[in-house]
């Protein structure tokens, strides 16, 4: 005769519950506190100061010469940098200098404009120290640099480059940059 006996279920989860709700009951909710309005300060001082510093930087490059970028009716042809905005960063467009002084062969087979030309991409924030990287024989135009928002924006997305581009034109415009509103159909 078979008889079959019940065993009883492990106790092994249960023990490891104490164990397991132990860290968590222990960190509980972490709340930091809010800046002194001492310490708001001088972070707004320090802030104030990147940008004077970053301004200066900005100041050693010439003013633009609207006779010379006017003249641009494509996008391709842009040779300052320019800035596509879209919904969590910045794309900024870069065209390096040539290093051969001579104009044979310029923008031919072997010396093609788009391999001098760079994409970054960039947060907002880090905006003004980028445009200080970019080298002085990369502003031919002078201190203007053309923006332009994204193209095929998802229409939920349309807000936050709005807000974007407002806060790429005011950065632009702190830094003493010229903005020249590149639009879709190819010129403003």
């Amino acid at each position: 005769m078979l008889i079959y006996v019940r065993r009883p279920r492990s106790i092994l989860p249960l023990a490891l519950l104490p164990a397991i709700l132990l860290p968590l009951a222990l960190s509980g909710c972490s709340r930091t506190s809010a800046p002194s309005p001492a310490e708001v300060r001088a972070i707004e001082a320090q802030k104030q100061e990147e940008a004077a510093q970053a301004k200066q930087q900005m100041n050693m490059i010439p003013p633009p010469s609207k006779a010379r970028y006017m003249a641009i009716k494509s996008l391709n042809l842009w040779q300052n940098p320019y800035l596509t905005v879209q919904g969590g960063m910045v794309t900024l467009h870069v065209m390096l200098a040539d290093a051969n002084t001579s104009t044979l062969g310029q923008g031919g087979l072997l010396r093609p404009m788009g391999a001098r030309r760079r994409d970054l991409n960039v947060r907002i924030g880090d905006l003004p120290a980028a445009l200080n990287a970019i080298p002085e024989s990369s502003w031919p135009y002078g201190r203007v640099v053309a923006v332009e928002e994204a193209h095929e924006v998802p229409v939920s997305a349309r807000p936050q480059v709005r807000r974007n581009m407002e806060t790429v034109v005011k950065t632009l415009n702190d830094l003493g940059i010229v903005i020249y509103d590149w639009s879709e159909s190819g010129k403003s």
